[in-house]
């Protein structure tokens, strides 16, 4: 059981995005699946798969290929779920299930947009960090131009 050291000092990274859609819509993007999958990943590689239980407990799962055609699969289970405003879930790929960490995404009405805030915690070392840094970039350029 990690103590609140581990935790601390494991890295993390906060992305912010304000978008030209309503909370719903932001939340919708991330919670249904036919919408995931026109945008999750982080470059124009196809998402194949994705599935959402959204409830405190339930379990998501993505399947996505990268440009280089790289499968990546992804899944986890929702710790705290408020529609419209917060979401926040386990993340582990499937090939590394004990380097497992945690997201969350919190959703903010700003004027006629959105403020999005991803918080990605306990990052196995710095590397990966860095390397989801840039994937969550991505993502969230490929999501901000479906919603606009």
């Amino acid at each position: 059981m990690p103590t609140d050291a581990d935790i601390s000092t494991k890295p993390s990274l906060t992305l912010k995005r304000r978008l030209k859609a309503s909370p719903e819509k932001v939340y919708a993007a991330w919670t249904d699946p036919e919408k995931i999958l026109k945008w999750f990943g982080p470059d124009s590689g196809e998402v194949r798969h994705a599935e959402t239980d959204v409830r405190v407990g339930g379990r998501y799962a993505v399947c996505f290929f990268t440009e280089d055609g790289e499968e990546h699969n992804v899944g986890g289970v929702y710790r705290d779920v408020i529609p419209g405003e917060k979401l926040a879930f386990t993340w582990a790929w499937r090939t590394m299930p004990e380097r497992e960490s945690f997201v969350t995404v919190l959703v903010k009405p700003d004027g006629d947009g959105t403020i999005l805030t991803l918080i990605h915690e306990q990052f196995y070392d710095e590397a990966a960090r860095d390397r989801h840094r840039a994937g969550w970039s991505g993502s969230l350029d490929k999501l901000e131009h479906y919603l606009a």
